[in-house]
């Protein structure tokens, strides 16, 4: 009997992986002829001409044209899909594919602006580590399957090791170094995605109540939890670059002025970030990237697909691309780009694995484990309070 409902079972699975495929090749056979307006950051060159590849990847082998749209603010973008939304347009959507995390994906799954659940349909989701990567939550919020992991991410500090050999390792020291070395610090104008991750990188530091910043913000938790970060900000920019009255409007700016010696540190969200600058030009070989003691803030990058898109198909297939062990391997390989991969490595053949052992090691590329532990990410309504006071605080545009 025990044999009987095994094969029946068996059976069963066959016949779901069956149409599993079945539903994949209609999936393909869809895509095919459809263009795709994927709508990403446009501000890294290396990340530019990897999407310029994958898209040649994906026109070769799917006949698909994936066209970059390339946007500053990927906030714009949302913003443009809810319009469409309020306008009732809910076909034929301007966006086809968009590169999202934190509040704007938040703000996308509260109005209803998303597409999906999807990741079940893609061949290549079996491959993704959802158990040691966070690849299943975006800041605290559970992705239920409405976006796709692209690339995890990790906040670090950059310096040249010539100049600054020994820099600061936590809040504390950092203030310190500063007002022993002023006009050497500053750091990108938030709402710039990195100057609000050292804001957060700050507060996780100096809150007492570290659990609070996992929860929604309200009115009295943030006023108690953020008491500490700004008389900490106000003696920082006393010290910092240009006396804190003005700041690098964006990551590739701060960088230019690491490089220029205007300053002695940078700071990335990528663990490969000195190793891809050494690799353009943009950095000298003795530059290297350092994480705070106690670890710094780490999360994951995905792809959505909007509720009204017009090229669904050909989104899901440019998206199952772009998370195979292929393109993850080129896109962790610093002279294409730098970002760690998503994909449990345990999981892949041994072909696949040797995709990622080919990549070759970067000197500057930190050695497994020294940069300590990634901390999570808080609550996307902490980020909206932060930058909406720092820009009361400081602003001065």
């Amino acid at each position: 009997m025990r044999r009987f409902f095994m094969g029946i079972l068996t059976a069963l699975v066959l016949m779901a992986g069956n149409a599993a495929a079945e539903g994949w090749n209609d999936t393909l056979a869809a895509a095919r002829g459809q263009t795709v307006y994927f709508n990403a950051w446009g501000g890294s060159t290396k990340a530019n001409a990897y999407i310029q590849w994958a898209a040649g990847q994906v026109k070769a082998r799917h006949g698909i044209e994936l066209r970059h749209v390339k946007v500053t603010d990927i906030a714009e973008t949302v913003s443009r899909i809810l319009a469409e939304k309020t306008a009732g347009r809910s076909e034929g959507g301007s966006v086809d594919l968009l590169w999202i995390n934190g509040e704007n994906f938040a703000a996308m799954k509260a109005h209803g602006l998303l597409y999906g659940p999807f990741t079940d349909r893609l061949p290549g989701f079996a491959l993704v580590d959802t158990v040691n990567k966070p690849t299943i939550v975006d800041f605290t919020v559970p992705v239920e399957g409405m976006e796709a992991p692209w690339g995890m991410a990790r906040f670090v500090f950059l310096h040249d090791t010539a100049v600054l050999p020994d820099p600061p390792r936590n809040i504390d020291a950092l203030l310190a170094w500063a007002k022993a070395n002023p006009g050497r610090f500053t750091y990108p104008q938030p709402p710039h995605f990195l100057g609000s991750t050292f804001l957060k990188q700050a507060l996780h530091a100096l809150a007492a109540d570290k659990a609070a910043l996992m929860a929604p913000a309200t009115e009295g938790t943030f006023a108690i939890v953020t008491a500490p970060l700004w008389p900490w900000l106000d003696a920082l920019h006393a010290v910092s670059w240009r006396g804190g009255r003005a700041f690098p409007s964006s990551g590739p700016e701060q960088r230019r002025l690491l490089a220029d010696g205007e300053v002695d540190l940078s700071m990335a969200f990528s663990t490969l970030e000195a190793a891809s600058a050494i690799e353009e030009g943009q950095l000298p070989k003795t530059a290297r990237v350092y994480a705070l003691d106690g670890g710094t803030i780490g999360n994951a990058n995905f792809l959505a697909i909007p509720y009204n898109a017009r090229a669904r198909a050909a989104a899901l297939v440019v998206i199952d691309f772009l998370l195979s062990p292929e393109a993850q391997a080129r896109k962790q390989d610093a002279r294409h780009w730098g970002s760690d991969t998503v994909l449990d490595l345990d999981r892949l053949s041994p072909d696949q694995r040797a995709l990622f052992d080919a990549v070759p090691k970067h000197p500057a590329a930190p050695a497994a484990g020294s940069l300590g532990p990634a901390l999570p990410e808080p609550h996307p309504s902490w980020m909206e309070r932060i930058e909406a006071e720092w820009q009361r605080r400081y602003s001065r545009g």
